[in-house]
Formats: C-alpha cells, sequence, structure tokens
C-alpha cells in the first residue's frame, strides 16, 4: 500500500479504536496491521503527540506479561476531534470515489 496513503489515516484509525476502550500503543499497532501494514515505531509517536494536544489521557496499568503498560484513552476533545476527522475522511472519500468513477469509465 502507498504509504502516503498510511500516513494520511494513521491518526483517524488510532482514533477510532479508541473509541471502543483504552488501548496500549502496542495493541493499537496489531490492530492496524490486521488491516494494512503498519510499524509499531510510528504509532508510538503519534500517540505521544496526540496525548500533547490533549487527545489522550494516559495511565500505567500492570502487565501479566511483563513492565506496566501505558493505556490511552480518549478525551472528550479526542472524541470531538476523531468525530470531525471522520467527517472529513468521510466527505474526502466520498469525492475521490467520484473522480476515480468518472476517470475510469470509458
Amino acid at each position: 500500500m502507498n504509504i502516503q496513503f498510511k500516513k494520511g489515516v494513521l491518526e483517524i484509525c488510532v482514533l477510532v479504536l479508541a473509541t471502543s476502550g483504552d488501548r496500549y500503543g502496542y495493541e493499537l499497532a496489531v490492530k492496524i496491521s490486521e488491516k494494512f501494514e503498519v510499524a509499531v515505531g510510528s504509532v508510538y509517536p503519534l500517540l505521544n503527540r496526540l496525548t500533547q494536544e490533549g487527545y489522550f489521557s494516559t495511565y500505567l496499568k500492570e502487565s501479566t506479561e511483563g513492565p506496566p503498560r501505558k493505556y490511552y484513552q480518549l478525551t472528550p476533545d479526542g472524541w470531538k476531534h476523531m468525530r470531525t476527522l471522520v467527517a472529513e475522511w468521510n466527505a474526502f472519500t466520498k469525492a475521490v470515489n467520484e473522480i476515480v468513477e468518472e476517470g475510469i469509465r470509458p
């Protein structure tokens, strides 16, 4: 898959996946990689930025499989940001699909 496509959608994927509950970084990377390959190392800088921007709060939770894990929880601003991005994404993909459809017609 085109790397520019991935960069453009990683933020929305992380935010949307977090709507179903608190998540830790590796878990998010694995879940996204079920649909398209993403490097674990690309998720953590994004999570840090989104946390600094106030879209996530974090907490540590003990793990049975090693050291405590840092969990990310959407804040009210994070929910709002996610909804805005989803609306923008839907409008954008609709427009792109219309262009593609027009372009591939015989």
